[in-house]
């Protein structure tokens, strides 16, 4: 068989880039926990400043520096030996509250080389594995990269696309975050609308103390944590029942979307955010579905496999969503109410 060597040479390319991300995940998390980014977000600064900043060793800045500048995640200036972060850079790297918080994603991926073994197992024998059976540093990743998707849509898109409900939570509501882990979400919505009254609900028991932990810090007086699974928490009377990138997760999405619509009012809505992605394998070959369909391998469906569940994955769907929440749960009325290019927001009603 004749070698196409431009087709090889440009697959080359491309794996060996793949391969340079992948050795450079480890120095990401190590320029986040160091401050580098944030220091280069200031100011443009030579290795040995910005081992002098960190009360680092320069000739492993000095490293971490041309690994970074290689991958385009840093600026050079050959002419005086200075490296900085320009504004775009500086939004995803070195500030929590940008639209993307990449070395907080690289917690996550820190998490999947400690899971290997374990996967491994899973692959060959059908198991799962728990999300409380995970390192805690995937609960604090996951935490800071969908708090900033949070921050930049939440209140200024998410809430307003929804039907009514922006207009109750500023008069007064009862809402519900199911699924809500450290609780960013939910303290984001309490926050913003002092007037209604939230409840997160998680099954594991030390995100919900860190989310009551993280309420206290923020004074938010009109949120609390419970901890519940997605079919066990009561009260009823909800305005607004909300899942953030969960229910792909669970073991019984149909069951945890039938007892939402059995704990809302008659004119509550279910807002249900979800992992952006098409009904078809190809409608998800790109960039983002690569990056899901990689968490759901070694996270998603092992978390609901670990129960039997039906492993939707981190690309359901909207049309398998909406076979989970109408023709399952019982909801009359399902639709697309806005999106991004990294979620799906759908609004649902009894």
């Amino acid at each position: 068989m004749a070698i196409d060597e431009t087709k090889l040479h440009e697959f080359l390319h491309h794996a060996v880039g793949d391969l340079g991300a992948a050795m450079s995940a480890v120095l990401m998390s190590i320029g986040d926990d160091l401050g580098f980014y944030k220091e280069l977000a200031k100011e443009a600064l030579t290795s040995a400043q910005l081992a002098l900043k960190t009360d680092t060793n320069e000739r492993y800045v000095r490293e971490w520096l041309n690994n970074q500048a290689a991958g385009g995640y840093v600026h050079y200036e050959p002419a005086n030996g200075t490296y900085y972060l320009d504004e775009e850079q500086a939004l995803c790297l070195a500030n929590p509250n940008g639209p993307v918080d990449l070395p907080g994603a690289y917690l996550i991926v820190q998490d999947l080389f400690k899971v290997r073994e374990r996967a491994l197992e899973n692959f060959r024998t059908g198991k799962g594995m728990e999300w409380g059976e995970h390192d805690r540093c995937l609960f604090h990743g996951t935490e800071r990269f969908f708090r900033a998707g949070y921050n930049a849509n939440l209140l200024g898109s998410w809430i307003p696309a929804l039907d009514g409900v922006q207009e109750k939570l500023k008069r007064g509501a009862k809402a519900a975050d199911v699924g809500c882990g450290h609780g960013a979400s939910t303290i984001l919505l309490a926050k913003a609308f002092p007037n209604s009254e939230f409840v997160g609900y998680d099954y594991h028991a030390p995100s919900i103390e860190t989310a009551r932990q993280r309420a206290k810090e923020a004074d938010a007086g009109n949120a609390r944590f419970e901890v519940a699974d997605a079919a066990g928490y009561n009260g009823g009377g909800f305005d607004l029942i909300a899942f953030f990138d969960c229910l792909h997760d669970m073991a019984d999405p149909a069951g945890a979307a039938r007892h939402a619509r059995e704990q809302l009012k008659p004119d509550g809505r279910v807002m249900l955010v979800e992992p952006f992605a098409g009904d078809t394998p190809e409608a998800n070959h790109n960039p983002i579905g690569r990056v899901m369909y990689g968490a759901s391998s070694l996270i998603c469906v092992p978390v609901s496999l670990a129960k039997n569940g039906p492993a939707l994955g981190a690309q359901a769907g909207e049309k398998r969503l909406r076979e989970i929440l109408v023709d399952q749960a019982g909801f009359t009325s399902f639709r697309r109410a806005t999106e991004t290019p990294f979620n799906l927001v759908l609004e649902a009603k009894p």
